[in-house]
């Protein structure tokens, strides 16, 4: 018996605010969202690690032009980290290395977020997914093999201690691209000294997008209209200023050529069609004239 054919994969346009599950990694719930949606062309807008959970943005269809926007972002995320020990991971998903006694107050763990506000600088894990010769520094990791790394300047905006029961500490993050909050466990911990290591991660924010709005897998299965859950194209670049164009240059934004618009001061915009339609993401060019960067497609 022959296998029935598969529907053919349709045009979807649009992003899933996902409130990705732990134990499942971003690119798996990218295609899991994908096959429900029945889309033709998906993908995200970086990764989250399988331990952790929270706002995972999947860019479908168009979306996916400006999929590219948000890596640059800043973010912000809920951790939670055990002290008194240190795996070989920086999280729970490691083997233990060391473990000591935990004797911490309530004035040294504030102390400690203190030490790590503001522009810091990260050593990057080697079980990370940063390459070294081509190949992810994990694969060295997994190989029982550590390189030196090179120390990258982050900034931790906000650092605010939430709870704090026995030998765990929920912490709530605000930070710039690149930041590792493994890392940030790890390094809270060495400043205690007793150790420490991320236990549970959830991201509640990139750029303008937070968690109001997401969806569930389990939402999207089963819900009657799927692409009523998908937020519009722009909601990826929320914290962009918007230019409203009117016909006559919307018709020349659109066949790629640049337009001059009063008061344009900012470097990037939301672009608009003079029906109210997104029509893209624009530029000032070095004449002050707004000119297409990435394009809708009619």
């Amino acid at each position: 018996m022959s296998k029935p054919r598969s529907a053919p994969r349709r045009k979807v346009d649009g992003v899933l605010l996902l409130d990705k599950p732990q134990g499942l990694s971003s690119n798996t719930a990218l295609q899991i969202a994908r096959r429900l949606l029945n889309a033709e062309k998906a993908g995200h807008t970086g990764t989250l690690d399988p331990m952790a959970t929270g706002l995972l943005p999947l860019c479908f269809g168009e979306a996916t032009k400006f999929s590219s926007e948000l890596l640059d972002a800043d973010k912000a995320y809920e951790a939670t980290l055990k002290l008194g020990m240190t795996t070989t991971t920086a999280d729970a998903e490691g083997e233990v290395l060391q473990t000591r006694e935990v004797a911490v107050t309530q004035a040294m763990l504030e102390a400690a977020l203190a030490k790590f506000t503001g522009p810091i600088a990260q050593v990057p894990p080697m079980y990370s997914a940063l390459k070294r010769d081509g190949k992810p520094l994990y694969e060295y990791a997994r190989a029982g093999v550590e390189l030196e790394r090179e120390a990258r300047n982050v900034v931790i905006h906000k650092l605010e201690l939430l709870d704090w029961q026995g030998d765990e500490v929920r912490i709530a993050v605000d930070c710039s691209k690149g930041t590792y909050i493994r890392t940030l466990a790890e390094d809270i911990g060495e400043v205690l000294g007793c150790g420490a290591h991320l236990i549970a991660l959830r991201r509640t924010r990139i750029a303008t997008l937070g968690l109001a709005g997401t969806v569930t897998l389990e939402q999207l299965e089963h819900a009657v209209d799927r692409d009523a859950l998908l937020a519009a194209t722009e909601s990826l670049l929320g914290d962009l200023p918007a230019a409203h164009l009117d016909a006559a240059a919307s018709d020349r934004l659109l066949h790629g050529q640049p337009v001059s618009m009063a008061g344009m001061s900012a470097p990037r915009y939301r672009a608009y069609a003079h029906d109210g339609r997104f029509i893209g993401l624009c530029q000032l060019d070095s004449q002050g004239r707004l000119a297409p960067k990435r394009l809708i497609a009619a």
